[in-house]
């Protein structure tokens, strides 16, 4: 028995606004994955172009495609594509036809070997835009940096993974940027291998610069899932301690310029500098607080955080 060819393999594509992509992306998977015991399971994030037609129309048995109540983004797509997909190895990219299918055989090889539960691609020669590129750079060095895991390209689609760390992957927000991150967590062992980038076929990228600031906001909640989350006090009484010391010495030296007679009460610049840091605090006290709460909605009640309105195999609704 050839275990690659004889597993049911899952690829889990999200779709947004990709009607010239998608017929030609499932051309290419076949292509790649003939002789492969496949599923591609299309993601529809509530396309405002005919992407829903043109996933119809193949009348393709082999295609699954979901279609979304409202847009929720890519990592809530992602998430509902793993809900549902049933393969032991389940595989995501993305639709732009930027990730080539022919590197799944080969990732595929190392899950299948057992020695890793994730395989995830580095992109050669990327085809991107500056706009792409520098933040795409920015946000992995700062990941290296701050997680100390040595992943050379978080923003790559294309992994392959086995069934149950693909299952427990939580995606909420997000938390796509993050996902090999999010599986090392669970203890996953990960490999990096070289794949294949192209210039996208046709529509347009749906991200700028300001991914940037996305990426250090969601960095900082992983980081305290993953530090802090059993022991908040050693993250928030650190930051109180420090600034009531700095609080302090600020008053001591005030009390200081005072005895020498100046007057200290026509200083604004330290009340708004005071201010801006404990509204800093507060702003990100309560963004972590609100993602523990929707987690916490979510997961207690066994609710997923998007809705289903028609699931399509071929063109039948399933």
């Amino acid at each position: 028995m050839n275990i690659i060819t004889d597993s049911l393999l899952s690829i889990v594509v999200p779709l947004y606004n990709e009607e010239d992509n998608a017929a030609l992306l499932t051309k290419k998977i076949h292509e790649s994955l003939e002789g492969y015991h496949y599923q591609i399971i299309y993601i529809d994030d509530f396309s405002t172009d005919r992407t829903r037609k043109v996933v119809k129309d193949l009348k393709d048995e082999k295609v699954h495609l979901i279609e979304l109540k409202k847009n929720y983004g890519q990592s809530l797509a992602l998430a509902a594509g793993i809900d549902y997909a049933q393969g032991e190895y389940i595989i995501t990219m993305d639709g732009d036809l930027q990730n080539d299918p022919s590197d799944i055989p080969q990732m595929l090889a190392y899950a299948v070997s057992g020695e890793y539960d994730v395989v995830t691609g580095i992109r050669q020669k990327r085809k991107d835009s500056l706009v792409k590129k520098i933040p795409s750079k920015i946000a992995n060095f700062m990941v290296r940096r701050v997680t100390k895991l040595d992943i050379k390209d978080n923003g790559c689609a294309l992994k392959v993974f086995t069934r149950d760390i693909a299952k427990d992957l939580n995606l909420y927000g997000e938390m796509h940027r993050f996902i090999t991150l999010l599986a090392h967590l669970e203890g996953a062992q990960i490999k990096q291998v070289p794949v294949k980038h192209h210039a996208r076929h046709a529509g347009v990228s749906k991200y700028g610069l300001e991914r940037v600031f996305k990426v250090v906001a969601d960095m900082m909640l992983l980081l305290f899932i993953r530090k802090y989350f059993q022991r908040p006090i050693h993250l928030f009484g650190i930051f109180g301690v420090l600034l009531i010391i700095l609080g302090f010495f600020i008053n001591i030296y005030l009390l200081i310029v005072k005895l020498m007679g100046e007057d200290i009460g026509t200083r604004p610049l330290l009340i708004f500098g005071m201010m801006f840091i404990l509204a800093g605090i507060q702003l990100f006290t309560i963004g972590i607080v609100m993602e523990l709460l929707i987690r916490t909605y979510y997961e207690s009640q066994s609710k997923r955080p998007y809705r289903i309105k028609k699931v399509f195999v071929g063109d039948q609704a399933a």
